[in-house]
C-alpha cells in the first residue's frame, strides 16, 4: 500500500461549477493518496454513484472558515463561490475542474429531475452567461491570490485520458502520489450529458 502522500503545508482544494467533475477529482486524489476531508453525510446516489466527498460545514465558509484548518494535509471539496472566503493565511493548492457549460447544465437539471426538484427560471443562455461571467472572476480572483497555486483540468480530457490527467496532478502536488491508482478511479461511463448529446 503506498503511504499518504500527506504535505501540511498546503490545502488541496478541488473546485469548479456544480456538477462539474469535483467528486470525480476528489476520488483521484483519495485513490492517489490524498486522505479527503469529507463527513459522508451526503450518501451516494444514482448521481454521483460513487460518492459526493463533501464536508458539511464548507457550505457556512462565508460565515466561519474555522473548518478550512482542518483540511492541512488533506483534499476538500469548496465551490467555486465559496473560494473567496478561503483565509488568507494558509496556502493552497486549487485543482479546478472545467466543464463544457452545456453539458454542466445538462447535468444539473437532470440532478434536479431525479429529486423532483424544478429547474431554475433562466433559460441556459442566460445561466451560461452569467455562469461564464463567474467563472471569469474566480479565476481572476485565484490567479491574483498570494500562496495560491491553481491547475485547471477540463473534464472531458480527465475522462478520456485519466493516465494524463493524473500526472498532469500528480506534478502539481508534488509528485508522491500513486497515479496508477488515480486513473484507474475514474469511471468513463459515468461521463453522462455530453455536448451534443440529449439529457
Amino acid at each position: 500500500m503506498v503511504p499518504p502522500a500527506v504535505n501540511e503545508s498546503f490545502v488541496t482544494i478541488v473546485s469548479g461549477l456544480p456538477r462539474s467533475g469535483t467528486s470525480m477529482l476528489m476520488r483521484m486524489l483519495g485513490a492517489g493518496g490524498i486522505e479527503p476531508l469529507s463527513d459522508g453525510k451526503r450518501e451516494a446516489d444514482d448521481d454521483n454513484p460513487h460518492g459526493y466527498f463533501e464536508y458539511e460545514p464548507i457550505r457556512k465558509l462565508a460565515d466561519d472558515a474555522s473548518c478550512i484548518y482542518r483540511a492541512r494535509g488533506r483534499s476538500v471539496k469548496v465551490i467555486s463561490a465559496l473560494l473567496e472566503h478561503l483565509p488568507a493565511d494558509l496556502d493552497y493548492r486549487v485543482l479546478f475542474v472545467l466543464r463544457n457549460m452545456t453539458e454542466v447544465l445538462a447535468s444539473q437539471r437532470r440532478m434536479l429531475g431525479n429529486r423532483g426538484k424544478p429547474a431554475a427560471n433562466a433559460g441556459d443562455g442566460r445561466l451560461a452567461e452569467l455562469f461564464g461571467r463567474h467563472l471569469e472572476q474566480v479565476k481572476s480572483r485565484l490567479n491574483a491570490a498570494t500562496g495560491t497555486g491553481v491547475l485547471y483540468l477540463d473534464y472531458a480530457a480527465a475522462v478520456q485520458d485519466p493516465a494524463s490527467a493524473a500526472q498532469q496532478i500528480n506534478v502539481f502536488l508534488g509528485g508522491a502520489l500513486n497515479e496508477t491508482a488515480m486513473a484507474a478511479a475514474v469511471s468513463g461511463e459515468l461521463y453522462r450529458n455530453r455536448a451534443g448529446q440529449q439529457a
